[in-house]
């Protein structure tokens, strides 16, 4: 593996811990901070707000930068944002450093992509960017509970130290393996967001934030899901989880070499069908905990196989814009977190049980596959189909 892609997928190592170990140690910040537990999932949405901030931020003030340069820029804020956060004295500047701590989240994710899109073999480009994006799966497996056993048994503020510290050690791997290139061709401001004025990415937009909001309707409330549900023990949870990310890694990887193989619509809407039809099922035999362990596998593991895809697909369908358009992807993936988070909610507000969030679960990751099943069946379907009968034909 080139070393290039190893020094990006130490940067969304650093960001998937950042990003989601704050579920795991929540009550641990509002305990000593004297705050509520819903107060400290403020903390959450001021993350995911600078998600989105972040990227367009990014195409105002550092377009016509080098690429280098701007990944240095922006592990230089992850250092910054995460080691605020582990010094923040009270709820207030918690809120702040943990928008800081998101700013550049959706941005490294965009100028990453392109990065290992341009660095890649031929023909390799989304094996490329599942390598880079396979840093936040193993942040998942690997990361994440290790942060909050650190939070447990000392302090949250140890488990964000830690991520500084990671930081830091990601600047150097930026500078030491990234080559230097160019800056993009500078389209202006206006004209960064010009490739938002045609429907493709558009619907892989909506299909990101509907589809990944179909699995968070489920993931966020998967803990009394299992144990209530599904009858495991909530100290059985912590295995639960990483099998889950297990899931994600293994997605992501077989993601990347699908794509190259296949083409990113068609891998991108076969698996959010799939995941589709897990959802559902889990709403039948969440009761039964091996085939419910089974279908939470294969929901995480469909969830990250059409990242990279996604990914691939805005780079080529922003032209003038790339930068921001492989950042969107963020943006739409966070704000279906949140939008899949308070949906999945409203059954169990109204007294269902816990296998409830995958109704609408699953209606969300049908949306998704429709628009994506749709994408590859209008813009690229047909222009695989050509190039394959031309291949035939001259053979």
């Amino acid at each position: 593996m080139k070393k290039s892609l190893t020094a990006l997928a130490a940067g969304t190592f650093a960001l998937g811990i950042a990003e989601f170990v704050m579920m795991g140690i929540l009550p641990d910040v509002a305990t000593h901070l004297g705050i509520t537990i819903p107060q400290a999932g403020h903390f959450i949405a001021a993350y995911a707000l600078g998600v989105c901030v972040g990227a367009p931020l990014l195409a105002l003030i550092a377009r016509s930068q080098p690429l280098k340069r701007i990944l240095l820029g922006l592990g230089a804020l992850i250092l910054i944002g995460n080691l605020c956060t582990a010094l923040a004295p009270d709820y207030w500047v918690m809120l702040v450093t943990r928008f800081i701590s998101g700013l550049p989240h959706g941005a490294f994710f965009g100028v990453g992509s392109i990065v290992a899109d341009k660095l890649a073999d031929k023909d390799k480009g989304a094996q490329a960017i599942s390598i880079m994006v396979a840093g936040m799966t193993v942040a998942n497996v690997l990361g994440v509970p290790l942060g909050t056993t650190i939070s447990h048994s000392f302090s949250w503020r140890f488990t964000f130290v830690l991520i500084a510290l990671w930081s830091l050690v990601l600047v150097y791997l930026l500078w030491r393996w990234i080559p230097a290139i160019p800056a993009l061709p500078d389209t202006g401001f206006a004209g960064q967001f010009r490739f938002l004025k045609t429907p493709v990415p558009w619907l892989i937009l909506f299909a990101t934030a509907l589809g990944n909001g179909g699995a968070f309707c489920w993931l966020s409330y998967i803990n009394p899901l299992m144990t209530t549900v599904s009858g495991f023990e909530p100290s059985e949870m912590t295995l639960l989880m990483m099998l889950a990310g297990l899931g994600m890694l293994a997605g992501n990887l077989a993601g990347g070499r699908l794509t190259d193989r296949y083409g990113p619509g068609k891998v991108a809407a076969s698996s959010q069908g799939v995941m589709c039809l897990a959802l559902l099922s889990i709403f039948f035999l969440a009761q039964n905990p091996i085939a419910s362990v089974m279908l939470m596998v294969v929901c995480t593991t469909c969830l990250f196989t059409v990242s990279a895809p996604q990914q691939l697909l805005l780079i080529r369908n922003a032209k003038g814009g790339e930068m921001l358009g492989a950042a969107s992807v963020q943006i739409a993936f966070n704000l279906g977190n949140a939008l899949g988070a308070w949906v999945g909610g409203l059954p169990i507000e109204a007294g269902y049980a816990y296998q409830y969030t995958a109704l609408p679960a699953s209606f969300f990751a049908f949306l998704g596959f429709a628009l994506l099943f749709y994408f590859w069946r209008r813009y690229e379907y047909p222009i695989r189909h050509v190039r394959a009968t031309s291949f035939s034909k001259k053979s």
